[in-house]
């Protein structure tokens, strides 16, 4: 009862124990007594998945009977009670699947040492930390040890050879690091040994392929190099072998199917293996799994048709090659098979042979990124198991077989960049289990769009982009009801988006552009409450562009290219819409105004050809500050009325137009802000406070504001800067991002040189101003660059000054939505809600130096598993750095065979270096922005001696 004190029970499960004498104790639920023994003596305590919460309160140790304890998956928080190690006959301790946390109480570990009772400890998934105490392996009975799931740090303990039992050890997912102890291979009868998801290091210990009666070893996801032991591939006992994601080297044995006969599961994925896939493999006919993606093995795929066991099988990401399709003829005979991946490999310039349609119980095809050429042969249809299907990136043309209407069980199919033509066949769009996906991307197919695409109701993602399709869409497109993702760009669509739509509830990406699509753009698009990005540009849409749901958001939305649209507020690059109902009311006020407005002018003209005669020469962009205030009037005029032709860009608040003001011929840049977006008009005043107090040649020059109401009486702010005529450092540096080709790239120098001035430009705000500013938004996109070059860091609309207290600034960047910079550039610590500082200015430098040099961006597709721009780079510097390096670069080095060496590590690579320190992941790593501007100032000068020298 005091045990169950320190419970929450929420389903009752515990109900039968009661104080009442009664009752029985041994009758309550979970509760074993043995009966030989008089009086009798509780033995279990089994509460398995009960939902139970609280500690386990050390009382249980009173129980002083008990052998088996067995709490898993349940609710337990907090740690184990030290009083567990006076249970002197305990033989099974299981708390797996809980929320305990703490160290192995150091009692327990004595209680191991000095027991000869207790055989199964298991503790996984729960939220352990600390190292694992070395009393674990000093008891002579234990069988199986369970830590599996855990926070455990540190070396694994030795292990002493009193362990003569223990057949199982599990300590998967932990964050242990060091090596594997050597001393593990004298655990004579250990049978199952798994330690993946961990930060081991090191080499496979030899030892490991000495323990005489091993079935499964599992290192996956560590850091394990060197090769594989021979000892290990001669390990004959082994049922299962999972090495993947290591670093591991080395060439298969070549009788690998003498040495592992028992083999049933080889998984090699993801390391550094090389040489050709010995054909002995053949010999091992228990295997079920074989995996050898992502790898560097080469040549011929042996047969391997006698493994009759064989279901799933992966060679992706290799270089290897079928040239007669011998391999594939003979996987023919693997009547089991069901997973079969060669994406990537050099199976190129051959035809799909039609043999691959008689793996009859084949249920995932992949053979993508292979150069195949040919039709897709119809034999494929008699795969009647098929669930996915991927042929995408290779050469294949002719038409989609009709005869893949007989995949009833197809759920994706990915066809995309072939040369396929011809039309889609109905019957493929009356497969009701496609669901996952349709992807017939970038072929020539043409004619219409079936209407039988209404059948595929359960279909998540929709990709018919860039081919030849015309014809309207079908209204029946909005019977796909579970569709997330629609993408129909490139085409030669026409007609109006289809009313059915408004059916389309869970999507969140639609993309139409491209196509010859007319009519006005549907109220009902704005209903679509998921919708997160919306691409209707060049298109012959016309009419007013909605302004509410995913239309309320500039970034999200994308119109340009119609040239018949027009908008209610000028933030996406569009004209103002005329307003016909109010002109009438308009004429007589026009009556009333004409003639006083006439005797304005001539007043006025008179003022300026005085005010004119005394200014010698024409007022200049840097005069402009001195001039009156602009008006609403002025900036529409001076965009075109908010003409696409003027529209330059847009940003999270507001959108940028080029602009020329009647009364001076250079161009400006205005920043019209949206004052619909939370944050806007917050953004607006920080803005304003920041650029009235700076001055830097290498800040972008403001030249005025401009604060009043619109036509239909809504609030108007705008911002005017100087324009900046080469655009962003975003568009340099990722051309074809924004739709450039021929953009020139950018050279070695003016990389540096530009790295010097926005360091510059960061030293000013941080260490030259009377009050410190933090930038707080620092990316390529916020660089600007004038004619020459020079770079000038711009939007301040997330600034912040460090001596204003956070709680009274107007400016504070923490009050906009709680944005402190954009993703991938953000320093961490104001991901943990750090305050700001100077150092997470220096972090987003650091990103944006090492994507200057890499031409990366932090948000790359390629990063994944924990993987960002800093630890890509890091894995390469400093003996690889040219492998990681922008190829621009790269070239440029290269034309220069005197310096090349000597500018690689006087320059890049201290630049490298600079970006790595600047980008750590602690603010106290960083180094100050003074120190930084100093060292790429001594880097730029090193560079410029060096190409004088050169061209001496």
């Amino acid at each position: 009862m005091c045990f169950k004190s320190q419970l929450s029970d929420p389903t009752g499960a515990l109900a039968s124990w009661s104080s009442n004498t009664s009752v029985n104790i041994c009758s309550w639920h979970g509760v074993t007594c043995n009966s030989t023994r008089q009086p009798s003596r509780v033995t279990e305590l089994d509460l398995e998945s009960l939902q139970l919460t609280g500690i386990i309160s050390p009382c249980i140790a009173n129980l002083t009977f008990l052998e088996r304890v067995h709490l898993p998956n349940n609710g337990l928080n907090g740690q184990i009670p030290p009083e567990l190690g006076d249970l002197q006959m305990l033989r099974y301790l299981n708390l797996s699947s809980n929320s305990l946390d703490g160290d192995i109480p150091s009692s327990l570990g004595k209680s191991l040492a000095r027991s000869s009772s207790l055989k199964v400890l298991k503790l996984g998934k729960n939220n352990f930390d600390g190292e694992i105490p070395p009393a674990v392996f000093n008891s002579s009975s234990l069988v199986r040890i369970d830590l599996q799931q855990n926070n455990f740090t540190g070396a694994i303990p030795q292990v002493p050879k009193i362990m003569l039992k223990l057949q199982y050890l599990n300590f998967m997912s932990n964050s242990l690091s060091g090596s594997i102890p050597t001393s593990l291979g004298n655990i004579s009868s250990l049978l199952y040994l798994y330690l993946e998801g961990n930060n081991l290091i090191g080499a496979i210990p030899e030892s490991l392929g000495h323990i005489p009666g091993l079935r499964a070893l599992t290192l996956t996801t560590n850091r394990l190099s060197g090769e594989v032991p021979l000892s290990l591939y001669n390990t004959s006992t082994l049922i299962y072998l999972d090495v993947r994601h290591n670093l591991l080297v080395g060439r298969l044995p070549d009788n690998i199917g003498n040495l592992l006969p028992n083999i049933q599961t080889l998984i090699l994925e993801d390391n550094k293996f090389e040489g050709k896939i010995p054909a002995s493999l053949a010999d091992c006919t228990s295997l079920e799994v074989l995996d050898l993606a992502n790898n560097s093995f080469s040549g011929a795929i042996p047969p391997l048709g006698s493994l009759q066991n064989l279901v799933y099988m992966d060679f992706s990401l290799n270089h290897l090659e079928d040239p007669d399709w011998s391999f594939l003829s003979s996987v023919s005979n693997c009547t089991q098979l069901r997973n079969l991946h060669l994406m990537s490999n050099n199976i190129s310039e051959n035809f799909i042979p039609s043999i691959i349609g008689t793996i009859g119980n084949l249920s995932v095809l992949s053979l993508s990124g292979n150069r195949l050429s040919g039709p897709i042969p119809d034999s494929l249809g008699n795969l009647e198991q098929l669930t996915e299907l991927y042929l995408r990136d290779n050469e294949l043309n002719g038409s989609i077989p009709k005869s893949l209407g007989n995949c009833k069980n197809l759920q994706l199919l990915n066809f995309s960049h072939n040369s396929l033509d011809g039309s889609i066949p109905a019957e493929l769009l009356k497969i009701p289990s496609l669901s996952e996906g349709l992807d017939l991307s970038h072929n020539k197919l043409s004619g219409v769009i079936p209407q039988e695409i209404g059948s595929l109701i359960n279909l998540g993602v929709l990709n018919i982009s860039n081919n030849r399709l015309s014809g309207q869409i079908p209204s029946t497109v909005g019977q796909c009801i579970v569709l997330e993702s629609l993408r129909m760009e490139g085409n030669l669509l026409e007609g109006s988006i289809p009313q059915s739509f408004m059916n389309l509830k869970g999507i969140r990406e639609m993309d139409l552009s491209r196509n010859n699509l007319s009519g006005e753009i549907p109220e009902i698009l704005a209903s679509l409450n998921d919708l997160q990005y919306l691409n209707l540009s060049f298109n012959d849409f016309s009419g007013v562009v909605p302004s509410t749901g995913v239309f309320a958001n500039a970034t999200e939305v994308s119109v340009q290219g119609n040239k018949r649209l027009c908008s209610g507020a000028p933030m996406i690059g569009l004209p103002l819409c005329s307003d016909n109902s109010k002109r009438t009311s308009k004429s007589l006020l026009l009556k009333i105004l004409i003639p006083i407005c006439a005797l304005s002018a001539i007043l006025l003209s008179c003022f300026f050809v005085v005010h004119l005669k005394r200014r010698r020469s024409k007022p200049s962009v840097q005069d402009f500050r001195e001039q009156e205030k602009v008006s609403y009037e002025d900036i529409a005029k001076a965009t075109n009325w908010f003409s696409t032709t003027n529209f330059v860009g847009s940003g999270s608040f507001g959108t940028v137009f080029k602009g020329t003001m009647a009364f001076d011929t250079n161009p400006i840049a205005i920043k019209v802000f949206n004052l619909n977006f939370h944050g806007a008009l917050r953004s607006f005043y920080a803005e304003c406070e920041a650029m009235r107090s700076i001055r830097h040649r290498n800040l972008v020059k403001i030249i005025t504001s401009c604060s009043t109401i619109d036509p239909s009486g809504a609030e108007f702010k705008a911002l005017i800067f100087q324009y900046m005529p080469n655009g962003s450092l975003d568009m340099w540096l990722h051309p074809k991002v924004h739709g450039y080709n021929n953009i020139k790239v950018l050279t070695l120098a003016q990389r540096i040189n530009i790295a010097q001035d926005v360091s510059f430009a960061l030293d000013y705000l941080h260490n030259q101003c009377v009050c410190p500013l933090v930038h707080c938004d620092l990316k390529p996109q916020n660089v600007l660059l004038d004619n020459d070059m020079t770079a000038h860091v711009s939007d301040f609309g997330l600034a912040r000054f460090l001596c204003i207290d956070p709680s009274s600034a107007t400016n504070s960047s923490t009050g906009l939505s709680g944005l402190k910079g954009s993703i991938g550039y953000i320093a961490p610590e104001y991901g943990m809600g750090g305050e700001i500082s100077t150092e997470g200015d220096i972090y987003s430098f650091g990103v944006l130096l090492l994507e200057m040099f890499t031409g990366k961006q932090p948000i790359h597709e390629g990063f994944k598993n924990g993987m960002n721009l800093h630890s890509f780079v890091k894995s390469s510097f400093p003996d690889r750095i040219g492998e990681i390096l922008d190829p621009n670069i790269m070239h440029e080095i290269a034309e220069n065979n005197n310096q090349g060496d000597l500018i690689m590590q006087s320059c890049i690579v201290p630049l490298i270096k600079l970006g790595l320190l600047c980008s750590m992941e602690l603010p106290k790593d960083r180094p100050e922005m003074g120190y930084v501007t100093d060292e790429i100032h001594a880097i730029r000068t090193s560079f410029s001696n060096n190409l004088s020298r050169d061209e001496k």
